[in-house]
């Protein structure tokens, strides 16, 4: 095994919807062992999506990121324990002021295995009773990624000074910083 491919197979995939994908791209982008961060679409029904058919709320796909991450430095449980703090999982098609079916709360596994992962997560967090109803997150096998326009990409980082960014995705980034500090990336 030559170091090309021992590179390739230390990536894995997961693909998470939570609101907005600005908010959970930000978030990732600051985790260690996270590779890269794509936004996009997923889970929907027409080939090709535009982000102005997805706000439509009738492709029935909803933004999702796609990560890219080393399982040698974080797990997949690992993603899923800051998915479930950075976002309200209790709200169906919907986060804070953005609703409909393109903001649901989603999982979207590759494998088995995190489909697996997926339920035990959700199953010890709804036990644990940490918000007044239960997880309502979609857990769905993987399908068709879109990318989003490139203008969706790192778009906290190009923009952070945007209103929305400073309202709604700066307080989930700092809320991050807070409960998760062990998990940054060493800038």
């Amino acid at each position: 095994m030559n170091s090309t491919t021992t590179a390739v197979a230390s990536k894995a995939i997961a693909t998470l919807a939570g609101g907005c994908f600005w908010c959970l791209e930000a978030v990732y982008d600051g985790m260690k062992g996270v590779a890269s961060v794509d936004s996009g679409y997923m889970g929907g029904s027409i080939a090709n999506p535009t982000y102005e058919q997805v706000c439509g709320g009738d492709t029935g796909h909803a933004e999702v990121v796609r990560i890219t991450f080393d399982p040698a430095v974080v797990s997949f449980k690992e993603l899923l324990e800051v998915f479930f703090v950075i976002h309200d999982p209790t709200t169906l098609n919907r986060q804070g002021n953005d609703v409909g079916t393109q903001y649901r709360s989603a999982v979207f596994y590759h494998t088995p295995q995190q489909k697996t992962d997926a339920e035990e997560v959700i199953a010890r967090l709804n036990g644990a009773k940490l918000w007044n109803g239960p997880i309502v997150t979609e857990l769905a096998p993987a399908t068709a990624f879109h990318m989003a326009e490139g203008y969706h990409q790192e778009y906290f980082a190009r923009n952070p000074r945007q209103p929305y960014c400073q309202a709604v995705v700066a307080p989930k980034v700092a809320k991050f910083r807070k409960h998760f500090l062990e998990k940054l990336k060493k800038t």
